[in-house]
């Protein structure tokens, strides 16, 4: 080794020590001004005993040598301190350590030899020899021990060396003192103070460990079992390990505590012996104890604040781990639309606002499955998966006759009940896990205190009151110990009543849920009434089970005061020893509770979901009966079966979603050509989708022979679009470039391949527009060619496009066809593309593979396909006559109205300012008085205030009864008997006025539940359509949850504690002024301290309240989004860039929760420190100048704690009632959006209308916004009833305008008489009940078909088969052979519909009209997007089946649809240019109409549509 190398890197590392370390990093100047002034101190220390030792002139007694080895310690640790500033980083660190603990050493000597006989009566301190020179030792050690280590900055460590921040959070950096005081908030509280709003960026920077990658990275090698965790572990013990550094300060800050809590019972008891004993037998001086009296509870409050600190903390790092494994762990399940599998059909199965494909995860609350299942991390399948090779392995899971000999460790083994009960609640349980049940959770965290402090506190108290009371103590222990099991069984009662109440909340969310993102169509069918009467029912399910949990708690309450209260004490300073301890257990049993039920929800949906096959390979399963594809890059089959599930129930997982039996089978091999467009046909739901499915992993592998192989390879990328587009809540351009390089020239030229140009021209902020949830501000054409852009712009070398010309008209898909298919971009590139239009993509494919009934029915060149498959021959034989029929569509897709110059349609969440509006508190007292609110509030408050005073006259009556034994010889002539009878009657009336007062409270509380639940839910069905379409679901979704939950727990509890508060707060002022009167100044005083801190804290509090609370939203937002594109992040494996996002949002929602909470801790340590000076001044006053009976004094002293904790306790749950009132804010605000027009008794009609369709339209103007720009000008035309109406116009003409404006949905004025009553005086519901609109894309709802046509039950089944005949599902389904591939009305349907393809909703939709028998019948065409069988029928349907009354009004895309119709209204800009019968329109060579035929590849046919229609007229 060189050591001279050594030398000088020890050298340099020194320099760079004192150069670097104590000047450049943050905070450095300072700190080393510190460690010079500690130096400086030493050397001053060190002479002043040098002087005292030469003062004194002796050298060989004892106190001089006592003197000496001080002085040789002092020097020792002052050469010590000169080290710490020249040495290394981290020498230096050690050094401080030991010099520090040096110091405190001598410092407690000193203290103990010359301090502590000051505090005695009979002692002297020891170096008093010395004079002024030992109390300037003791004042210099004072410095050097505590001064200067609670004063100096701390060094800033970064949490990774590699990446430290170049502002660090002051929590990192500050000293000592300001942590343990959080002097570091200041900058934060007084900027607040001086602003009318805090921003978020003004908040302090979140510290190191706190950011979400860093936490993940610390965290789930114990929480994730495909992150390291071998074995199946409970959340609980997870967490535990994770965190069990914090639980260990917090645990050792509980001690303390305990500890310290005793000093005011200890204090109290020696000043009361004093008084009483005027000084005789004591050794303590008294002040001793009334400095106790302060020091005892501030360092009491100093260890619970930093276990609050610590545990608010491990609070955030909690929700942001869980958030983050719950999201990665849905990454990965198994995607199908879920629905349920019990024999009655309920509603909802399954929703979403996170999924429109939902995710399955079977989840039941009772965990069924083997506890001991462990998975086996296939190392070889996981690598291959993240370096972009194959997946190939399969197994015998779902083979009928194979039978694996342990279940997956992903799905347990329960009774199909179970599953049912779980699949039905499914999105909304996501919603909850990450909401409602991570809340319950982290609630839970101070069950610690339960195991710490409640044990010791009972040791502690019981010695305590056995000084004090002797053997009555112990049997006043042996009583709770008697009656502990009591509890218990009460507990485990909570514990069931919990569970049962979360499911009843999911039910409740996932109902709510999918109504929301249904809310269009209720809408337009006018239900909202019927479906605000489903939610209120799922509601008073909820709110009943509240109520039990509730009336739980009260009676575990009293079970454990009626066990304790009745021995605790006979003397004061006993009396605060069994009172807060027992309210906090109850309260945090009740919380443990809540916590574990929610623990195991999660635990269940990590370890019992359904997840992909390459997550869930045991060892044995990779090798048996699967080989590898033959080359690395081969894309196909060989005898590979494919199910929906690998669920081991009776299914063979081969149910599809919508519970129709269907495996995809491949018996030979199927290889697709690369470099080349492969085309894959079928009929409707003959398993085309899961070709691809197969291919991307998503569907369960069971390979049928050694020889089984199926093969994507990744490596250079595979990019998918779904049949069903999916869109991020981003910019047009963030979703087409989707995490992948910006390239000017090649996002230009997909945008023109993909015929997105016009389209970006009509928004003004063209491809900066937000797309908003879900994608509502694009069209379902325009999705789909975003959808087709981004899997163009990537540069994957493999595509797969789900039928995505399905939503295109014929001239836009033929654009795609000419230059995007065709185009450079995808030349070379291997495309397998699914799609019903065969003859625009056969000039271009090289391959065709045609499915029938999930077989391969073959696969060959186009040529030998077309000479050798007959039905595909005709299939393509009826798509030309349909293309040469299709006109270019004279508009497809009609744009949603532009959003805003910007681009944002997505409005900011707005933030309130100030504190708590009255209109907010007024809606929560208001709803919980009902009708009686004067009576209700002075019920249960008189309650409340008889039985606060009961139990301050019940310390009163003890004090006087503890007197009667002063005033007599003997205390066996005091009436015991007496007194206990008395006792325990001022007990029962205490507990009896108190139930009473809480079960009318309760009422009240269930009550406003209800009442603010329901007008939230009634005010957001109500708003019109732009406010729905300005505001994501997931906000709505918060305000149903987080917000609700508040109002149902914390808040509700809050206003009762504070009612109890102001009442005891009042009565003990009372007393103590009665008592002392002299008192009144400094109570006064300690009352107006304590509410300017509450002030300079609340003006702090509540905007980051509400930026926490905003910040919530996205998170979910995120969420949502992600599991609706489930299957698309996983094919583009972008799992990574979601991952990552989701930490950026989590760690935005971090940085306001972090200052939200530590906020807490500055208020809680000013408002103790005020409360315990106020308390020993009292007992100076009291000891020193009042003289009075100790008895008296007692009482007063009871008092004065009593009220000086209560109104600064008072102050604090003021504060954080108003800041859980932010959830108030939150619903006001949605109750108070805009709303429909209500309705009035006047608008019911007459029952027999509409008696016809007739239709007349005066001066209609329409806009989507009051002030915002008309899309329809002054219309006016009339229709008969029975007439066949066609309306046809090019993009922005204001086609669906008029659809919306005829059902009043949007904006307008004019009239529009519907058989001959005008719309605008009827009530909307009634309205959009008489008349039925088909949108292009009809939604339906999750459930049965039977549910879907009669949501309400008002018809048979008769009835209900017979609209399905006549729409056309019977005729469209004879060839099928199986029964149970045909659609019933016992068929589930999943939400949305997403499990039924668009052809077979747009037939529901049809029957579900015919159902409800309007005369007036609207239909958006989307015949473009189903196949042409499914087109000729619901073109048959509505030609023949509908009543002859009825009116059909068609919005046309093709001219064939409706050259036939009675007449036809071609609009222009919002205008009528021409309204007749085709034929005459057709005579004006100069019309529009006629230019549009003229225009037509197809012009003859259409005229002879035309004159076959004038003939039959006029045959007619």
């Amino acid at each position: 080794m060189d050591w001279r190398k050594f030398a000088t890197g020890v050298g340099s590392q020194t320099a760079r020590t004192w150069a670097t370390t104590h000047s450049d990093k943050p905070g450095g100047k300072w700190i080393f001004a510190f460690m010079g002034l500690r130096l400086a101190v030493a050397l001053a220390l060190m002479a002043t005993s040098i002087a005292s030792l030469v003062q004194s002139g002796k050298w060989n007694d004892n106190w001089t040598n006592i003197g000496i080895t001080f002085c040789i310690t002092v020097t020792y640790a002052v050469v010590l301190t000169i080290l710490t500033i020249v040495s290394p980083l981290g020498w230096s660190t050690i050094l401080t350590r030991h010099v520090n603990t040096l110091w405190m050493i001598c410092f407690l000597v000193l203290s103990y030899r010359d301090l502590y006989p000051l505090t005695t009566f009979d002692c002297k301190p020891q170096d008093s020899e010395e004079g002024l020179l030992i109390w300037v030792k003791i004042a210099l050690l004072f410095v050097l021990a505590i001064v200067i280590p609670l004063l100096i900055p701390r060094r800033y460590i970064p949490y990774d060396a590699k990446d430290p921040s170049p502002n660090p959070a002051p929590e990192q950096t500050t000293s000592l003192l300001s942590l343990v005081f959080y002097f570091f908030l200041d900058p934060v509280v007084f900027e607040a103070r001086r602003s009318s709003h805090l921003p978020y960026d003004h908040l302090p920077p979140l510290a190191d460990y706190d950011y979400a990658k860093n936490l993940r990275s610390r965290a789930f090698k114990h929480l994730d079992r495909f992150s390291g965790l071998g074995k199946r572990r409970h959340l609980f013990f997870s967490l535990m390990r994770i965190f069990w550094k914090e639980y260990l300060i917090m645990s050792v800050m509980t001690v303390l505590q305990a500890g310290a809590d005793l000093s005011i019972p200890v204090s109290v008891n020696q000043l009361l012996r004093y008084i009483e004993k005027k000084g005789a037998d004591t050794t303590i001086k008294p002040w001793v104890w009334i400095i106790w009296l302060l020091l005892g509870p501030t360092i009491s409050s100093i260890a619970f604040e930093w276990y609050i600190f610590v545990s608010t903390r491990s609070i955030v790092h909690t929700e942001s781990i869980i958030t983050q494994v719950v999201f990665e762990h849905a990454l990965r399940i198994r995607v199908k639309a879920e629905t349920s599998k019990s024999d009655q059909p309920a509603f909802p199965s399954d929703t979403s606002s996170l999924a429109g494909s939902s995710p399955t995860f079977e989840s039941p609350d009772e965990e069924n499955g083997p506890n001991d299942s462990s998975v086996s991390d296939d190392e070889t399948l996981q690598a291959s998966r993240k370096s972009g090779g194959q997946s190939h392995a399969g197994s015998l899971k779902g083979v009928p006759g194979a039978s694996s000999p342990t279940p997956l460790p992903t799905t347990s083994s329960v009774d199909s009940n179970a599953l049912s009960d779980s699949s039905k609640n499914l999105v909304g349980k996501l919603n909850n896990l990450v909401s409602t049940d991570l809340q319950n959770i982290v609630d839970a965290k101070d069950f610690i205190r339960i195991i710490a402090l409640v044990p010791i506190q009972v040791v502690l108290c019981v010695w305590f009151l056995y000084n004090i009371l002797g053997w009555s103590a112990i049997v006043g222990l042996g009583v709770i110990i008697v009656t502990f099991p009591v509890p218990g069984l009460l507990a485990r009662f909570i514990q069931q009543a919990q569970r049962a109440r979360m499911k009843r909340t999911d039910a409740r969310v996932q109902v709510v849920t999918e109504i929301m993102n249904v809310l269009r169509m209720i809408k337009m069918f006018g239900w909202e009434k019927k479906m605000n009467e489903r939610i209120s029912k799922k509601r008073e399910e909820e709110l009943t089970f509240i109520k039990r949990l509730r009336l739980l708690v009260t009676s575990f309450r009293y079970t454990l005061i009626m066990g304790e209260e009745l021995n605790s004490s006979k003397v004061f300073s006993s009396m605060v020893v069994f009172d807060n301890l027992l309210r906090m257990v109850i309260f945090l049993t009740t919380q443990a509770l809540n916590g574990k039920v929610s623990l195991d929800r999660i635990t269940s949906f990590l370890y019992n979901t359904e997840l992909l096959d390459s997550w869930t390979k045991t060892e044995e399963e990779t090798t048996i009966l699967s080989s590898p594809p033959p080359a690395p890059d081969a894309i196909g089959f060989r005898q590979a079966t494919f199910a929906w599930s690998a669920e081991s129930d009776n299914d063979d997982g081969s149910y599809t979603p919508s519970r129709r039996k269907f495996l995809l089978k491949v018996d030979d091999e199927l290889v697709f050509k690369k470099g080349v467009i492969n085309m894959i046909v079928g009929p409707t739901g003959s398993g085309k989708t899961s070709v691809l499915m197969a291919l991307l992993s998503e569907m369960h592998f069971i390979p049928s022979s050694p020889e089984s192989w199926y093969g994507l390879p990744r490596a250079l990328g595979v990019a998918y679009a779904a049949q069903e587009s999916w869109v991020q809540n981003a910019t047009i351009r963030d979703n087409i470039v989707f995490s992948a390089q910006f390239d000017e020239e090649r996002y230009r030229k997909v945008i023109y391949q993909c015929c997105l140009e016009r389209d970006l021209s009509l928004f003004e902020a063209g491809d900066q527009t937000e797309v908003g949830e879900k994608g509502l501000t694009l069209s379902g054409g325009q999705k789909a060619r975003v959808t087709l852009a981004r899997a163009v712009y990537s540069q994957a070398e493999i595509i797969l496009l789900d039928d995505v010309l399905a939503a295109l008209d014929v001239h836009t898909s033929k654009w795609i066809v000419n230059k995007c298919l065709k185009g450079d971009l995808l030349r070379g590139r291997t495309v397998l593309l699914v799609t019903h239009n065969v003859v625009l993509i056969r000039p271009i494919a090289k391959f065709i593979v045609s499915i029938k009934d999930g077989r391969v029915a073959s696969q060959r060149s186009i040529e030998d396909a077309m000479s050798i498959d007959k039905e595909l021959a005709a299939e393509v034989e009826k798509d030309e006559e349909a293309v040469e029929r299709a006109n270019n569509e004279i508009d497809p897709q009609t744009p949603n109205e532009p959003s805003g110059k910007d681009g944002k349609l997505i409005l900011k969440e707005e933030v309130e300012l100030g504190h708590i509006s009255w209109s907010a508190l007024k809606l929560f007292l208001a709803s919980m008085g009902g009708n009686h609110t004067f009576i209700f509030f002075l019920t249960f408050i008189s309650c409340f205030l008889a039985s606060e005073l009961a139990e301050n006259g019940q310390t009163y009556f003890l004090g006087y009864w503890a007197r009667q034994y002063e005033s007599v010889a003997d205390p066996s002539q005091v009436k015991v008997s007496l007194y206990i009878a008395i006792y325990v009657t001022i007990l029962g009336f205490l507990i009896l006025t108190f139930c009473f007062g809480f079960v009318v409270y309760l009422w009240g509380v269930l009550r406003a539940s209800r009442v603010i639940h329901q007008r939230l839910v009634t005010s957001v069905i109500g708003t019109t359509l732009r406010w729905l379409d300005t505001t994501p679901t997931s906000r709505v979704i918060t305000r149903c949850t987080q917000d609700i939950r508040d109002i149902d727990d914390p808040l509700a509890q809050m206003l009762s504690a504070l009612i109890q508060m102001s009442l005891a707060m009042v009565i003990k002022f009372l007393a103590v002024i009665v008592l002392t009167p002299a008192f009144i100044f400094p109570a006064t005083l300690v009352g107006l301290l304590g509410a300017w801190c509450g002030n300079i804290y609340i003006k702090a509090q509540l905007p980051v309240k509400r930026e926490m609370s905003n910040a919530k939203a996205p998170v979910l937002g995120h969420f949502g989004a992600a599991m609706t594109g489930l299957t698309s992040i996983r094919a583009y494996s972008v799992e990574e860039t979601f991952k990552k996002e989701v930490q950026v949002r989590i760690d935005h929602y971090s940085r306001p929760a972090r200052t939200f909470y530590n906020l807490n801790r500055w208020i809680d340590i000013r408002v103790d420190a005020i409360s315990n000076v106020f308390a020993a001044a009292l007992a100076a006053y009291l000891v020193y100048v009042g003289h009075g009976d100790a008895s008296d004094v007692g009482f007063s002293l009871n008092m004065a704690v009593g009220f000086s904790g209560t109104i600064l306790w008072w102050i604090r749950v003021v504060n954080q009632f108003e800041v859980r009132g932010n959830s108030l804010e939150r619903i006001g605000a949605y109750i108070a959006i805009e709303q429909e027009k209500p309705p009035v008794p006047e608008g019911v009609p007459p029952a027999y209308w509409p008696a016809s369709g007739h239709l007349r339209v005066e001066g209609l103007s329409a806009s989507y916004s009051q002030d915002g720009p008309k899309v329809l000008k002054s219309l006016s035309f009339e229709v008969n009833s029975g007439e066949r109406i066609g309306v046809v116009g090019r993009t922005g003409s204001g086609k669906s305008s008029l659809m919306l404006s005829l059902l009043r949905l949007i904006f307008s004025n004019g009239t529009v008489y519907y058989d001959g009553i005008a719309t605008d005086s009827v009530n909307l519901e009634e309205l959009r009940r008489k008349i039925t609109i088909i949108p292009q894309i009809p939604e339906l709802l999750s459930g049965s078909v039977r549910e879907n046509l009669d949501p309400f039950s008002q018809h048979d089944d008769a009835t209900l088969n017979s609209a399905l005949r006549s729409a056309g599902l019977f005729s469209l389904q004879e060839e099928m052979e199986e029964d149970e591939d045909k659609i019933t009305l016992d068929s589930a349907v999943a939400s949305g519909g997403n499990n039924l393809s668009v052809g077979q909703r747009q037939i529901i939709a049809l029957a579900r009209a015919m159902v409800r028998e309007s005369k007036l019948l609207i239909l958006d065409e989307a015949t473009s997007a189903i196949d042409y069988k499914t087109d000729s029928v619901i073109q048959a349907s509505l030609r023949h089946e509908l009543s002859e009354d009825v009116t059909l009004i068609t919005v046309a895309h093709r001219l064939q649809t409706i050259m036939d119709s009675d007449k036809i209204l071609v609009l222009d800009a919002g205008e009528i240019v021409e309204f007749d019968r085709p034929a005459e329109l057709l005579k004006n060579r100069q019309g529009k109409l006629r230019a549009l035929v003229d225009e037509s590849a197809d012009k003859e046919h259409l005229l002879a549509m035309v004159q076959a229609k004038e003939y039959l007229n006029h045959q007619n």
